[in-house]
């Protein structure tokens, strides 16, 4: 054998423990990336607002509720996301009987949430489920309270003995939730609308225009009452004050007579002979006038005076 050959053979066994070492070493980066790929892929993060339900097998192990990352064993577990915020259903439009047998549709809305989901989940199984019980109970309540009220107290506000009846219709939906487990809670109940049915809606209408005619003439009837009761208590005033302006007015008359006469009397008493004269011209404003025919003997003191004579002539 040559030297050639035998060099030949010694590099071969050096050769093939390289080879070997590189395989070593790829398998074991391949290995740790899908051991890496299989961790990363496993964890998980729960965000606010929402749950984070971990089933093994099918059966729920675990929910996670706080925000932050959490991890899952792989291959046998699995996770999903439930809703922690509050949700809004639009229940089914429904048509229901009053208390004197007439009928009304009636269409609600529901605020909702989920308040235990393992309950939720072990009883109504998914949100629909939930949100198909949760249809029957406000369909059953909402039944039964307008069932205990007159056509006339559901349709006419200002006749409506309703009262809470939203936060009523609540508090019972809740209480039968509540008993069954369901998990959910329902935070409030609200009336949409409330229609009628075709038949029933001239007849309403004509009802609410008579009931509108009735009241307006209740209001012109008080209008008109009050209108006369306020001219009434005006003229009763009006007459007092014109009285005793009246009475006041006479008074004063009274008391400026009494005045002027002391006055001419003082006066008058001063000159008597002037006082005479004075009268007689008083006398002459009142009995003649441009039709007035006087007969007086010629010597009379009236006659005198009025031809323009003294008293010593």
């Amino acid at each position: 054998m040559s030297d050639e050959n035998v060099i030949n053979m010694n590099e071969r066994p050096n050769g093939n423990m390289q080879w070997r070492k590189y395989i070593k070493t790829g398998i074991f980066f391949v290995i740790l990336i899908v051991v890496l790929g299989i961790l990363l892929s496993n964890l998980f993060v729960v965000k606010e607002g929402e749950y984070k339900v971990i089933r093994q097998f099918g059966e729920v192990v675990r929910i996670e509720s706080e925000p932050g990352l959490n991890y899952k064993i792989p291959f046998i577990q699995s996770v999903s996301t439930l809703p922690k915020y509050q949700l809004t259903y639009d229940v089914s439009e429904a048509e229901i009987n009053t208390k004197d047998k007439k009928r009304i549709i009636i269409d609600n809305y529901a605020v909702w949430r989920i308040e235990n989901p393992k309950d939720m989940i072990s009883n109504a199984r998914t949100l629909q489920g939930a949100e198909s019980r949760m249809e029957e109970f406000i369909y059953s309540v909402t039944r039964t309270e307008l069932g205990q009220l007159n056509y006339d107290e559901i349709i006419n506000d200002e006749k409506s003995s309703r009262g809470s009846l939203n936060d009523r219709i609540t508090e019972k939906v809740n209480e039968l939730l509540s008993k069954d487990k369901y998990g959910v809670v329902v935070t409030d109940v609200r009336m949409k609308r409330s229609d009628l049915p075709g038949e029933n809606e001239q007849s309403v209408y004509t009802r609410m225009i008579s009931e509108r005619e009735t009241k307006a003439q209740e209001y012109l009837s008080k209008g008109d009452a009050d209108k006369n009761r306020i001219i009434a208590e005006t003229d009763k005033e009006v007459r007092e004050l014109l009285a005793k302006a009246q009475a006041d007015a006479e008074t004063i008359r009274a008391e400026g007579e009494a005045g002027a006469a002391k006055i001419y009397n003082e006066a008058f008493s001063k000159d008597p002979s002037f006082y005479s004269l004075f009268r007689t011209l008083e006398s002459y404003k009142k009995t003649i006038n441009g039709e007035t025919v006087i007969v007086l003997p010629s010597d009379s003191p009236y006659a005198r005076l009025l031809m323009g004579y003294t008293k010593t002539e």
